[in-house]
């Protein structure tokens, strides 16, 4: 029999029920952790003609958008990219140990450091032009613990990608088991993800290429690690 000054005994952490219908907070997880090889560096490290980096063209559009939050990934040229991500207090930055093993692992990385009560806004780094209203509509006027919608464009679907935390042990599953290239778009399809048409308002079009004219970075350092396969995320 515990006498009355015994501690009392301490229960493991379960983590509590989420309404699938309660309206969640938004995090943007921003997916910088390839190699860019047909960009000829890591596209974190990339900068607009005007000298921004892309970095933080994407994080401001997640802000703009909608988003609480924004967590970049990064991965390949990780301490050279982190001085380019936005110094605000509303963007934090994790570095994807396994990035050259496919995109898969970037966006595992991004995914599990959420609460579990936050929905995932997750975008690319070479969609340096897309706006935040885009942001906006995929959100919608709520995101709640089942949301499950991409942005569309003319029936091709692109990004943003809006994850409730119902969806994201599965998704994080698949991901981790193959981080290849086009392994979430196929999980995504199976789960039934829901188009958000946003055509009439960017093309959606990714940038893989350096555009003609005078570069508007430094080269990529021979130091740098490079992969042939962890610059894409076709999904």
């Amino acid at each position: 029999m515990p006498r009355p000054d015994d501690p009392l005994p301490v229960a493991p952490h379960v983590p509590l029920p989420v309404d699938p219908h309660v309206p969640l907070p938004v995090t943007g997880v921003l997916l910088a952790g390839g190699a860019g090889t047909r960009m000829g560096m890591p596209k974190a490290l990339v900068r607009t003609t005007d000298g921004t980096p892309w970095l933080g063209s994407v994080s401001r559009a997640l802000l703009d958008g909608g988003c609480a939050s924004v967590v970049v990934v990064l991965g390949a040229a990780a301490g050279d990219a982190r001085v380019l991500v936005p110094d605000l207090p509303s963007v934090r930055t994790v570095v994807a140990e396994r990035w050259a093993e496919g995109p898969g692992a970037s966006l595992a990385a991004g995914l599990q450091v959420l609460d579990d009560g936050v929905v995932a806004c997750v975008a690319l780094v070479d969609l340096p032009t897309m706006p935040a209203t885009v942001v906006r509509r995929v959100i919608g006027a709520s995101a709640a613990a089942d949301a499950l919608r991409r942005a569309a464009f003319d029936g091709r679907p692109g990004h943003p990608v809006l994850v409730g935390p119902a969806h994201r042990g599965a998704l994080v599953a698949a991901v981790t088991a193959d981080p290849g290239d086009r392994v979430a778009g196929a999980w995504l399809r199976r789960a039934g993800v829901s188009a958000v048409d946003c055509a009439d308002l960017w093309d959606g079009e990714d940038r893989d290429r350096p555009t003609p004219g005078p570069p508007a970075t430094r080269p990529l350092t021979a130091q740098s690690p490079q992969s042939p396969s962890a610059d894409r995320y076709d999904w």
